[in-house]
């Protein structure tokens, strides 16, 4: 169903590197740990990068925008016209990430992968099979090769990052009702009931979030995708920017290059992608852990901790953005940091 690229095995964590981080770190002039989870994280780049030095200075943002046809049963609290308009508003610099961008001195791209545009915008690559995903409380979000094109879209958004040499990369989304497609792939994924990890997203109402819940388990029990392949599951409620960013994660890693993983939809994301292609989870670095409910479990079921919870919940890879400068704190602490012997301070006795 999916091109064969996507099954394919991503690099090793290198042990060697990752064994000398660890040893470097035990001779910085500091007691050993007191820097928290910043050594751990310093020591993951180092073997995921393959390098004695780890690096987070060139971090494209790549930001993936879709719309889903099951917003036609009343579970968002904003109209599907946002959409584009937060497209243009990515694309002119006012939205948040465009701001944490330029604070970051990071390139920013936007990529139609499913809008209702039906024109080509300023400022925003267009790569999409399709206007806008199916109402999957009718019929299947995406036939077999819309969901190809959209893994092979978020590939080629990487290939263009490329030309960057990126140490790492940030991937957010777009798109009114995205919480909902990403609540019902984690609840197929996890094969658990809706209610359990449908959240306010937009900011809807109890009322309106028991809503949402009931809708994404008649989807799953029309489609009979609890705990089905991963690629039955997107097909029959996936949307194609979250597709799409499965897509870029896998050929991400693939290049060697780790992932900040922002909030719940690129979590659902990179939980499916590491389902297809178990080899790409190594390279996924949580970033933080957000206020829509259903994120903890899908941390929990990527076995990952994550660096900050600040109750974000907005969404387009902010989440990333505003932790990436602890993982560059992470990377300078480790590189610049004298020895207890370059210093001459006595280390603690053998």
């Amino acid at each position: 169903m999916l091109p064969e690229w996507v099954y394919q095995k991503c690099p090793d964590v290198s042990a060697a590197h990752r064994e000398a981080a660890i040893a470097r770190q035990a001779q910085l002039t500091k007691p050993t740990g007191s820097l928290g989870r910043l050594e751990q994280l310093a020591i993951e780049l180092a073997g995921l990068q393959a390098t004695g030095q780890p690096r987070a200075a060139r971090v494209p943002i790549i930001i993936f925008a879709g719309d889903h046809g099951i917003v036609a049963q009343g579970v968002s609290a904003y109209p599907q016209a946002v959409t584009i308009a937060m497209m243009a508003n990515f694309a002119g610099g006012g939205a948040a990430i465009s701001v944490l961008a330029r604070q970051l001195g990071s390139r920013l791209e936007v990529v139609d992968a499913g809008t209702l545009a039906q024109e080509e915008m300023t400022g925003v690559v267009t790569d999409k099979p399709r206007h806008g995903s199916r109402d999957f409380s009718v019929e299947a979000a995406l036939t077999p090769s819309e969901l190809a094109f959209a893994f092979d879209a978020g590939r080629r958004a990487v290939a263009r990052a490329a030309a960057d040499q990126p140490d790492l990369l940030i991937f957010g989304e777009m798109g009114i009702g995205n919480t909902t497609t990403s609540a019902a792939i984690a609840a197929s994924l996890l094969g658990i009931g809706a209610e359990d990890i449908a959240g306010s997203g937009t900011g809807v109402d109890a009322a309106g979030r028991a809503h949402k819940a009931r809708v994404i388990d008649g989807a799953i029990a029309r489609y009979g995708v609890a705990g089905a392949a991963p690629e039955n599951i997107l097909c029959a409620v996936g949307g194609l920017e979250i597709a799409a960013i499965c897509g870029a994660i896998i050929a991400a890693a693939q290049a060697r290059v780790p992932v900040l993983i922002d909030g719940f939809i690129v979590s659902v994301a990179a939980l499916a992608a590491a389902r297809l292609n178990p080899s790409c989870q190594p390279f996924l670095l949580p970033s933080h852990q957000s206020a829509e409910q259903g994120h903890r479990l899908v941390l929990r079921a990527l076995n990952v901790q994550p660096l900050i919870s600040l109750d974000l919940r907005l969404g387009e890879g902010s989440g990333a953005a505003i932790a990436l400068p602890l993982v560059r704190s992470a990377c300078a602490l480790h590189n610049g940091m004298a020895t207890f012997a370059q210093a001459n301070v006595p280390d603690r006795p053998a």
